[in-house]
């Protein structure tokens, strides 16, 4: 098959789609349609909000499709007026049977995991609040489960003990932009090799939640520490602060571990003019970035100018 023979009907959302879909278009395949979330109100405004790829694809002239039904007849009609002949899914929805067995060449997605590890909507957060050391990307052929189907490849990448998500997040964009790429040209040469995946998965990417981005003060040093680079920058773990008669829900983006036994209570703050730590198990964690409602980010030394702390102040 020749390059020019491959029809690609794209479908995603967020930025890390755009960086995918623009190395298909550098690498000159043929992007037929683009298919994407409907348009939705956003911010104190309510001011309507385009995809990231919407943007992206108007930019580049390409056909936007955004269906809020993918059942739909009219929607399935125009997708199938594209003709494309294969399709790509990049952090998009589950899709009906009708829609991905459309194409002739199959329909493939790349998910941010090394599956069948980390199935589901969070692999890149999940993979840091684990402790992982590796992880990468996948692409599959999709078929009626989530992210079950055939692997095509796969390609491993490190993950540092610093790393946050944000940083593993753009690492894996640009390795899943390759991975996607080297897939097509898999496809176009007919030397495509694909493997079953286990049904059983000893690793899940949960959808994160209010409840699961709580940060547990019990837990252990490594445990805090992975969760809050695991959600950073978003959305977040988050604590509570019993400050006297208040509580105070505050987002943390950056804290440091410190080993030391001590007899303080787990949870009790303990303050210095540069620094505020809360007291764990064997040892403490300081909060070196974080958000109090309704406030800027800001470091330690910033919001101690202008908080005052009760002397029973302490994290639940």
């Amino acid at each position: 098959m020749k390059k020019e023979d491959i029809r690609i009907v794209f479908m995603g959302t967020p930025e890390f789609a755009v960086t995918i879909l623009n190395k298909l278009i550098e690498s000159n395949y043929s992007i037929v349609g683009v298919i994407t979330a409907p348009d939705r109100p956003a911010g104190r405004g309510q001011k309507i909000n385009e995809s990231a790829v919407k943007v992206f694809s108007k930019s580049k002239g390409l056909p936007v499709l955004q269906p809020t039904n993918l059942k739909d007849e009219t929607f399935l009609k125009a997708l199938e007026s594209l003709n494309a002949n294969l399709q790509i899914v990049v952090a998009f929805r589950m899709l009906p049977k009708v829609v991905w067995q459309m194409p002739s060449l199959g329909t493939f997605n790349l998910h941010a995991s090394l599956l069948p590890d980390y199935r589901g909507a969070a692999p890149i957060n999940w993979a840091i609040i684990n402790g992982e050391k590796e992880t990468g990307a996948t692409t599959f052929f999709i078929d009626e489960k989530i992210d079950t189907g055939a692997v095509i490849l796969q390609s491993k990448i490190g993950i540092s003990a610093t790393e946050n998500a944000g940083e593993l997040h753009d690492k894996l964009m640009h390795l899943g932009a390759d991975l996607v790429l080297q897939t097509v040209q898999s496809i176009e040469v007919g030397d495509v090799k694909t493997f079953t995946q286990p049904l059983k998965e000893t690793k899940t990417a949960y959808k994160l939640n209010k409840d699961n981005c709580k940060v547990d003060w019990n837990a252990s040093m490594h445990a805090i520490y992975d969760q809050v680079r695991g959600l950073n920058p978003y959305p977040a773990a988050w604590g509570l602060l019993s400050n006297g008669e208040e509580l105070l829900n505050i987002k943390l983006y950056e804290i440091r571990k410190h080993s030391e036994s001590h007899e303080f209570e787990i949870g009790k703050l303990i303050l210095s003019k540069k620094a505020i730590k809360v007291a764990i198990k064997g040892g403490f964690i300081e909060l070196i970035n974080f958000k109090f409602p309704g406030k800027r980010q800001m470091d330690a030394v910033s919001f101690l100018n202008g908080f005052t702390f009760h002397e029973n102040a302490r994290m639940l």
